[in-house]
């Protein structure tokens, strides 16, 4: 369905540029934008990119207004990245049909749930005794709410995604398919002789909690607290494929890429990124505006906000353990050779 650009300069703000009843009917990235898009250059040194650019429209940051100008119709914009962010979810409210309320005939809602009356429950769904699902929410075909368990208003859980007995989840939050929120956490004690030398099984008697507007990608898993609760702060984001343990809490707003790794009982701040595959050791503290990078491992707490990179290769233990504590001397022992080298010169 097209849309008009005065439209979205009325929802979303920005300069317009052109004429507001110019139409758009898709947005589109700017090399594959042809006369019916509207597409964005986030950064100035893509500049080239708008004179062979044939979009109806581009949204610009104003040091590219003139060069847009030139080209045709455009919005400028202060960030035209979250400019483009906030179009898509604008774009979305006006063309996605909004889920129907009420309960599929196929779902199961055992005795003591409470469901809101604008909620939806989707075909072979499950909701446990005493379950609250608020206003708004929509739980998935093939999606587990389980006994007790809390979904906030607005909330969605998408088709078998699960959330598990007592775990409670804030509003507005997006959980994609595959995401288990509440199993088990990895808690087993060694038997011992008298046992067998038998893993003996720790039963995990917490839950998970979670904020509000929190985005949670497909097959992550968030374990219930072992003694205590996991918690996940307002407004995170989680990609796909990450595995946070037991007793591990996020603070608001950190971002996460996929196949990170978090052990048991690591606390990490608010506002902090961490890289794709990223391992963090358990019961280690990471503080608020921390960047980690991919694949890197932190395995001692980080007490001081920045950008932090780096891991060590395998091998057995004690040479590992040796080499380590080599390499933090690794820059003195440099400067020290150099400065040698100059003196026998």
């Amino acid at each position: 369905m097209p849309m008009r650009l005065a439209d979205i300069v009325d929802a979303l703000g920005g300069e317009l540029i052109g004429s507001g009843n110019q139409p758009v009917d898709h947005i589109a990235a700017i090399d594959a934008a042809g006369p019916g898009a509207i597409t964005f250059i986030a950064q100035a040194k893509f500049r080239d990119r708008l004179a062979g650019c044939t979009a109806a429209c581009v949204i610009v940051a104003p040091e590219l207004r003139e060069a847009a100008q030139q080209r045709g119709a455009a919005i400028v914009a202060t960030d035209p990245y979250l400019y483009y962010a906030k179009l898509t979810q604008w774009w979305v409210a006006q063309t996605r049909p909004p889920p129907q309320p009420g309960i599929a005939p196929s779902a199961v809602v055992q005795e003591g749930a409470r469901i809101a009356a604008s909620a939806t429950v989707g075909p072979l769904a499950f909701v446990g005794a005493g379950a609250q699902v608020g206003a708004a929410a929509v739980i998935g075909a093939q999606a587990h709410v389980g006994a007790q368990a809390v979904v906030g208003e607005g909330t969605r859980l998408h088709p078998r995604a699960t959330l598990a007995d007592a775990c409670v989840i804030g509003e507005r939050c997006t959980v994609h398919s595959g995401v288990v929120i509440g199993a088990d956490g990895f808690g087993f004690a060694p038997g011992g002789p008298d046992n067998g030398n038998a893993w003996v099984k720790i039963e995990q008697l917490g839950i998970v909690r979670i904020g509000n507007d929190v985005d949670i990608g497909a097959n992550t898993c968030i374990d219930r607290g072992a003694i205590g609760d996991t918690v996940i702060g307002n407004g995170v984001k989680l990609d796909n494929l990450i595995q946070i343990a037991h007793n591990v809490q996020v603070g608001d707003h950190t971002a996460m890429a996929a196949f990170v790794g978090i052990a048991g009982s690591a606390k990490i701040g608010a506002h902090c990124m961490l890289g794709g595959a990223c391992r963090i050791y358990g019961h280690i503290q990471i503080v608020d505006h921390v960047f980690v990078d991919t694949c890197a491992v932190i395995s001692r707490s980080i007490l001081k906000p920045g950008h932090y990179s780096g891991y060590f290769p395998f091998d057995d233990n004690a040479t590992w353990e040796k080499n380590a504590a080599t390499l933090r001397h690794l820059y003195t022992l440099r400067e020290r050779l150099r400065a040698l080298e100059k003196r026998i010169k």
